[in-house]
C-alpha cells in the first residue's frame, strides 16, 4: 500500500488511541504485522509550547516505523506548526477530525470541526504547506444523525491536499453505541480518488474481510479490536494473504508471553510506578475468555509491586493452561 510516497507493507493500521497507543503498544502490534502504527492523539497546542509530557509522546523506536503522528487542534496555524515540529520524528502526519471526548470538543477540536467545514478547510491547507509528509486526515460520519457530512468533510480534505482520508462510521453523538454504517465507507470509496481507510466495529478477520469487501476501501483501521489482541493483526494477514483460515487462537502461554513482552517493553519505556498503573487495563484485556479471569483482574488491579504483579500473571496464565491440557 502506498500514501502518497510512503510505502507500507501492507493496508491494516493501527489507530491512534488515547492513553492506549503508547510506544510499548505499538511496537506489540508492528511486531504481529501492522503495515502502520500512529502515536496517541497529540495536542498541537501542547507541542507548540514545548509542553514536556506532550513532547514525550513522540518518543518512538526504529522496530516500529513507519510511523504515524496524530495532531488535534481548532488553529490552522497552529497544526501547521506542530506539523513542522513533529516531522523529524514522524513518516506520516494525520490531523484528528473526529474524536467525541468532552474535553477535546469543548476546545473546539476532534469531531467539532465536523460542524465547521470552512475550519476544517484552512486547517488541512495549512498543515498541507507545511509539511512534505504524506497527510492524511480521520472523520467521523457528522455530529450527529441529522447532520451526517462526511462526504463533503471528505471531499474539502482531498480538494486541500490530504493524501488519505479514515472514516469510523459513526457520528459523534453516538460516540461508541450501537454499530458503525458500513454503507458510509461505501459511499465514500465511490466519492473520492484518494484512499479510504475504514475503522468501526472490527473485532475478528472476517470482519476486515467482510468490510474490504463490501465497502472496496482500501485498508482496515484497528481500535479496540486489538486490546489485549494483537493475533487479530496476524489473523488478519492470514486472510488477506490469501490463507482460508487464521491460525487457531492464543494457548494461555502463548498470551503469557506476549503479555510480559508487553510488560516489560513498558517497564524500559516508562518505569515500575507508571507500569504497575498503565498495564492494569492490558493485563486484563488479555486474560478474556480464560476461566477465572475475573479473580485475575481483581488481583492484577490491587497488586503493589512488579514482582508482585509478575507472579499473578504467571500463576493465573500457567493455570489456565493446565486446565486446557486436562
Amino acid at each position: 500500500m502506498i500514501i502518497h510516497k510512503l510505502s507500507l507493507a501492507n493496508n491494516i493500521w493501527l489507530a491512534p488511541m488515547a492513553g492506549i497507543s503508547n510506544l510499548p503498544y505499538r511496537r506489540i502490534m508492528k511486531s504481529f504485522g501492522a503495515g502502520l502504527v500512529f502515536s496517541e492523539m497529540i495536542s498541537a497546542n501542547g507541542l507548540c509550547r514545548g509542553g514536556k509530557q506532550t513532547r514525550e509522546l513522540l518518543i518512538s523506536s526504529p522496530d516500529e516505523r513507519p510511523l504515524g503522528i496524530q495532531l488535534f487542534g481548532e488553529d490552522p496555524l497552529v497544526l501547521a506548526r506542530a506539523a513542522t515540529l513533529a516531522e523529524g520524528d514522524a513518516d506520516l502526519i494525520d490531523i484528528n477530525l473526529g474524536c467525541p471526548v468532552k474535553k477535546v470538543v469543548r476546545s473546539g477540536a476532534g469531531s467539532a470541526l465536523l460542524r465547521n467545514p470552512t475550519q476544517i478547510a484552512a486547517i488541512v491547507a495549512a498543515v498541507r504547506r507545511a509539511t512534505h509528509l504524506p497527510l492524511t486526515v480521520k472523520i467521523r460520519s457528522g455530529w450527529a444523525l441529522d447532520s451526517v457530512n462526511y462526504l463533503e468533510t471528505a471531499h474539502i480534505a482531498e480538494t486541500e491536499g490530504a493524501d488519505a482520508v479514515t472514516l469510523h462510521p459513526r457520528t459523534r453523538c453516538q460516540g461508541f453505541s450501537g454499530h458503525s454504517d458500513w454503507e458510509h465507507l461505501r459511499k465514500l470509496k465511490a466519492a473520492v480518488k484518494i484512499p479510504v481507510i475504514g475503522s468501526g466495529d472490527i473485532f475478528t478477520a472476517e470482519d476486515a474481510v467482510r468490510m474490504l469487501q463490501q465497502t472496496g476501501c482500501d485498508g482496515v483501521m484497528i481500535g479496540r479490536g486489538g486490546y489485549g489482541n494483537p493475533w487479530l493483526i496476524r489473523d488478519i494477514k492470514t486472510r488477506l494473504d490469501g490463507r482460508p483460515a487464521p491460525p487457531p487462537p492464543p494457548s494461555p502461554t502463548e498470551r503469557m508471553a506476549v503479555a510480559f513482552q508487553h510488560l516489560h517493553l513498558h517497564f524500559e519505556s516508562f518505569g515500575p510506578r507508571k507500569t504497575l498503573l498503565d498495564m492494569r487495563k492490558h493485563l486484563c484485556w488479555y486474560s478474556r475468555g480464560l476461566a477465572e479471569a475475573a479473580t485475575f483482574r481483581a488481583a492484577i488491579n490491587h497488586a503493589r509491586t512488579m514482582g508482585e504483579m509478575e507472579d499473578i500473571m504467571r500463576n493465573f496464565f500457567l493455570a489456565a493452561q493446565s486446565r486446557i491440557e486436562g
